[in-house]
Order: C-alpha cells, then structure tokens, then sequence
C-alpha cells in the first residue's frame, strides 16, 4: 500500500461554517499525542488506532479506515457549496498531522481539484510532519493553549517549543493563511499570566488578530461512552463578562480579538 494512502477517521461532517472560510466538510481524523482535560472530542485521544464505545447499551465502532479516494467522493458530493461559499475540505481530530502523510495526499488531491483545503492543529507534532503539509493547505487554524512549559508538559503533554517551531513555519509560509485560535478554558488557558503569555508572543510575532473560542462542554457525553471521567463537569462557563474582559485585554495589547464558536 502507498504510504499515506489509507487514514482512520471517526467522522465526516458536512455543511459546516465554523472551521475556515465558506461552507466545509470536516474530516476529523483519528489520534492525538495530547491529553487535554476539556477535549469535546476524547475519542480521538491517544495512538492512531480502531476504538469502540459503549453507547445506549450498544458496543459500537467509532472510527473507519477510508482511502484517498473515499474520502474525496465524500467530498466531492458538496463542491457546488464550496464554489459558491469559497469553502472546502478541512482535516481536523484529534490533531490531524499525526496521520501527517494521509493528510497531505488528501489535500493534495483537494488541490488538484481546485478544492480550498484547510487544516486544525495544535501543531504538537514533529516539524518534519508539519513540512509535508505546507504545499497543499490554503488556511491553517492553530490553537495555542498554555505557554509555561512545565504547565503545558504536565497538564496537556504538550512541547511548547515544538508547538512554537510548527506555528511559526506555518506563520512563515507565504502561501498560508494563519489563524490564531485561543480556547478560553477556565483555570487554564483564562489565567491572566496565561494570557499575558500568549500576548506577548503574539506580538513578537507582528500578529495582528486572534480569535477567543469560549469554553463549552459539547463532547461531556463522550465521556461517559468511553467509560472516562470527565474532570471539567462542574467547570462554570465563562460569563459574557469575563470573555468581554479577556477581548478588551487583547484589543489592549493592539491584537484584535475575534470571539468565536458560540454559534
């Protein structure tokens, strides 16, 4: 088999508005090196691996492996929607570019066909996977989440240098346009040394704008099917208050704050 050519996902969603310019059909691939305790989609934790759930009293199996080209048919079907929307494929997980050479043969062909493609990453993966996306993503939607170090290690398992290096060279590729994306997670990503963090290397960077995603708990049921508990049951949402005062900070540091996701 070509190497990339087969991917395990756990859902193609079509008609979305959320996840890059126009209407979209996400493909939410399978494994993430990450362990975020808010993640609304848990199942995508972990190695690239087939996973079953206990849902209704039913043992279901949650994730396929599609082809390139089973995929693309998938997509395929709402290119009428794209063209008119300027919309089109975006890969999403999980954190995609742990299935790094599947992705770029599904972008790829997403551009051969004139399609817009798009990526979701946390950009928690080695730069070597980062590089074999680059040709072929028109958007990248990067969400930065805890810059202390020892933080960021001990409670999502993530490098922030290694975050930073992929952020950076997505940043960096002209071809490529990057959004910012901050999930406002309280206790979290909400502390204000957090957000001072974030600011400041925004700045260094000439970033202009970012956009705020208000905590939710869509995926708490998730949970439950996975036999998993879910630690932020009892977290309160954010008041329209505290994301007003964590956009006017940003607005403050000359970053404009683009709040998103509620819909």
């Amino acid at each position: 088999m070509i190497k990339g050519e087969k991917g395990l996902i756990f859902n193609i969603q079509r008609y979305s508005i959320h996840d890059g310019p126009g209407i979209r059909t996400i493909v939410f691939l399978q494994g993430c090196p990450l362990h975020c305790p808010w993640c609304c989609n848990p199942e995508s934790q972990g190695p690239v691996t087939p996973l079953t759930w206990i849902k209704n009293g039913q043992k279901e199996t949650i994730t396929k492996w599609y082809s390139v080209s089973e995929v693309m048919a998938e997509v395929e079907k709402d290119d009428l929607f794209y063209r008119n929307s300027g919309g089109g494929l975006t890969l999403s997980g999980g954190e995609c570019l742990v299935q790094a050479d599947f992705c770029a043969n599904l972008l790829h062909e997403a551009h051969k066909l004139g399609i817009n493609t798009a990526i979701e990453t946390t950009g928690a993966v080695p730069l070597r996977e980062v590089k074999k996306v680059l040709p072929y993503v028109d958007h990248a939607l990067f969400d930065l989440k805890i810059m202390n170090p020892l933080r960021a290690r001990q409670v999502i398992g993530e490098d922030i240098n290694t975050v930073k290096t992929s952020f950076e060279t997505f940043l960096h590729t002209p071809t490529i346009q990057v959004t910012p994306r901050i999930p406002l997670i309280p206790g979290y990503t909400t502390k204000p040394k957090n957000l001072e963090q974030i600011a400041d290397y925004a700045t260094s960077l000439g970033l202009k704008e970012v956009h705020i995603l208000p905590f939710h708990q869509y995926g708490s049921q998730k949970y439950e099917y996975l036999n998993r508990h879910y630690t932020m049951a009892d977290t309160p949402l954010l008041t329209n208050e505290e994301v007003q005062n964590i956009h006017d900070y940003f607005e403050s540091r000359k970053i404009k704050a683009i709040v998103s996701g509620l819909e």
